[in-house]
This record gives structure tokens, C-alpha cells and sequence, in this order.
């Protein structure tokens, strides 16, 4: 894997998941379905876990939400943490049902009071805290001495944090998230200078599959180039388990994580195959090697493969009705259309 200079942040741990301190970035999502549905959110936790999500959050709206946490721990083993607006005993009662950790909003949590009285009980538990900053939800104070920009974002943050330090608290990760790409990247280049705490990166309500995976990528991306960030999440309005495959990716194409890589060609008038829906059955068929350090090239005639794509350790090169298997540029055999990907996959499992 690449090495990437990464900014030292103190270490805090989600059950047994260590964030911050160097350690490797974790993979974030949460559950669509209410949390007190747990039938449903069970089924979710399940697809979360299968599809290498690490961390799952869910919203605790009512005590039926935190009364679930206990039947959902014991469904699923990855660290759970509860998301909690407007009020602190919510995050009191999911500590005392087992949760792993809290992420409350500075913009709307509640008096200092509050917040003290939630931080004995997370004391006791050793329960950490997401200061979670979002830009539509900003301390009205700080909007009229600041305005919209980061310095609201980060002094949001940044106050609240200070609360938790004063009670002698440092269990702590920090997110500041906003749609707007250039208000994201302000924030937190801002808060990584401040503090030393572990931040956790996203682009809020970033939009669709296809939109909001382009600016994940790019907000997300830039940060982890730049060494800032220890755990992510990709915000889709999609299933959770699309979230968690576009992070995978963003984190295995910066060299962050290792795992399957396919490339393909955009087609062009040469290509005398159905490149778009054998890529596709290529992507789906090599699930099984998600994990595998590999790159597979699907290539739409033999001008881009195999010389485009002799970086690739495995790959295909489209013909008329027929195509090339290859490894690493070599051609290994001419086979017919309907013989690519099977032949293919017997090459990848002999490896």
C-alpha cells in the first residue's frame, strides 16, 4: 500500500476498533430504517457487516430506539453508535442499553448542564464522543458573530470540545460536515491544525448514487491525500451497502487499503463486444475476491489490451465474438465471447 504522510491524532477506540494514532481508517454507515424496528434494522446490520462496513451508526429518536441497542448487540459484533439530537438523556439511556459510542451535535444538543451530565455517565462507561458539526444545524451565537463559513463550523466544534475537556474528558472524535465541498475542506484543514483529535471525514447530504459518490470521492479524497482523517463515511440518499462499497473504493484507489481493483475501458467504434454489460457481470462475479490485492483490466479490443492494461495482474481483451485472456500484458489464450469470464475467474482462483 502507498505510503501517505498522515497527520498524528490521538488514538480513541470504538469497542474494538482503534481510531486515530495511525491506525488503519475505518469504514463508516448507518441504518435507513428506524432503530426500534428490529426486524428491519437487524436485516440491515447483517448487509452492513457482509458488505466490510466496520462501524454502524443509527438514529436514537425516542427510548424505544435505545432499548433496541441490546437486542441489536446481540445480532450483530461490529461497534455501534448512536446518533442523538435535542436531547442528552437519549444518549444517557443508549449508554446504559450498550452502545460504543455517542455522536451528539453542538448545534442543538442542549444546555452545558446537559452535557454534563452526560459526560459522568460516559465517563463511567468509557463511551466516546463525536462532536458532530453540521452546517444546517449551526449555534445561532456563533452564525451572528461569524456568519456561514468555517469559523462557525470550527468554533462549533471546537467550544463543545472545551466543555468535554473541562470536565476532564479527551475521549473524542470530531466531524464537520457540509455539502458545500469548499466549506468541508476549510473546516477541517482548520480543525486538524487546531486539535489532535481523530476527525471523522464526510460530505453531508452529498446527493444520489452517482453525484454523491463524485463528491465523497473528491471532498473525502483530497483530505486523506492532504493526511487528515482517521474514519469516513459516504453519505448516498441509496442503500447503506452502496455507502460502504464507494468508501472501500475511494480508500483502495488511494492506495489507503488493499483490495480488488477493476479497469475498463470507455469504449470506442473498435469495440466489437458488449463491453459495458460484461464489465458489469466481471464486477459482480468477482465479489468473492473483494478482499484480494488485484487488479483486473476489461479492455474492448486488443488496441487497450493487453498493452493499455499490462499493469493489471489479470484481464480481458475484447474481440469480434471472441476475446483475449491475459496476465500481466502476456496473452495467455484467444477464447470465445461466451468462454471470457469463466475463464477468467478459473485463471484468478489458480493464482
Amino acid at each position: 500500500m502507498k505510503e501517505y504522510y498522515r497527520k498524528a491524532t490521538r488514538p480513541i477506540y470504538l469497542g474494538d476498533i482503534k481510531i486515530g494514532g495511525g491506525a488503519p481508517i475505518s469504514i463508516q454507515s448507518m441504518l435507513s430504517v428506524k432503530t426500534s424496528n428490529l426486524p428491519a434494522a437487524q436485516k440491515q446490520l447483517r448487509e452492513l457487516q457482509a458488505a466490510g462496513c466496520e462501524i454502524i451508526r443509527f438514529s436514537v429518536m425516542d427510548l424505544d430506539d435505545a432499548q433496541a441497542i441490546k437486542p441489536l448487540k446481540q445480532s450483530c459484533d461490529l461497534p455501534m453508535v448512536a446518533d442523538i439530537h435535542f436531547d442528552y438523556k437519549l444518549a444517557i439511556a443508549s449508554i446504559l442499553n450498550g452502545i460504543d459510542g455517542l455522536r451528539i451535535n453542538p448545534g442543538n444538543i442542549g444546555s452545558r448542564q446537559g452535557v454534563e451530565s452526560l459526560v459522568a455517565v460516559a465517563k463511567d462507561h468509557k463511551i466516546p464522543i463525536r462532536i458532530g458539526v453540521n452546517s444546517g444545524s449551526l449555534p445561532k451565537d456563533l452564525l451572528s458573530k461569524y456568519g456561514h463559513g468555517k469559523d462557525t463550523m470550527v468554533e462549533a466544534a471546537l467550544s463543545h470540545v472545551k466543555i468535554l475537556e473541562d470536565l476532564g474528558y479527551h475521549e473524542i472524535k470530531i466531524s464537520a460536515k457540509a455539502s458545500n465541498l469548499e466549506l468541508m475542506l476549510a473546516s477541517y484543514r482548520e480543525l486538524s491544525k487546531r486539535c489532535d483529535y481523530p476527525l471523522h471525514l464526510g460530505v453531508t447530504e452529498a446527493g444520489t448514487l452517482l453525484s454523491g459518490s463524485i463528491k465523497s470521492a473528491i471532498g473525502i479524497g483530497i483530505l486523506l491525500e492532504e493526511g487528515i482523517g482517521d474514519t469516513i463515511r459516504v453519505s448516498l440518499s441509496d442503500d447503506p451497502q452502496k455507502e460502504v462499497w464507494v468508501a472501500r473504493q475511494i480508500l483502495i484507489n488511494l492506495g489507503l487499503r488493499k483490495g480488488l481493483k477493476i479497469v475498463s475501458c470507455p469504449t470506442c467504434g473498435r469495440t466489437r463486444i458488449d463491453l459495458i454489460r460484461l464489465v458489469q457481470k466481471v464486477e459482480a462475479a468477482l465479489q468473492e475476491f473483494a478482499d484480494r490485492e488485484l487488479t483486473i483490466a476489461v479492455m474492448g479490443c486488443a488496441v487497450n489490451g493487453p498493452g493499455e492494461a499490462r499493469e493489471a495482474d489479470f484481464g480481458i481483451a475484447g474481440g469480434d465474438n471472441e476475446g483475449l485472456i491475459f496476465a500481466h500484458g502476456e496473452i495467455i489464450k484467444k477464447v470465445p465471447e461466451a468462454e471470457l469470464l469463466p475463464e477468467l475467474l478459473n485463471l484468478i482462483r489458480q493464482a
